[in-house]
């Protein structure tokens, strides 16, 4: 799975990532699989804040 770049538009909003992210830590990290997930939306929501970065002139 391609990680997205800053260039792209997040699928989701951060407020949407965040909310996911929550509701995946809430009962803790216990398999590896909710850890990778974990992992591929803090890229993903990187991705989204990186996105909403504006250079200053």
């Amino acid at each position: 799975m391609p990680i997205p770049s800053a260039e792209q538009a997040p699928a989701r909003t951060l407020t949407e990532l965040n909310a996911e992210i929550r509701a995946l830590v809430d009962g803790g990290l216990v398999s590896p699989e909710a850890r990778r997930e974990y992992e591929r939306l803090l890229v993903e929501w990187g991705a989204a804040v990186q996105g909403g970065i504006v250079k200053a002139a």
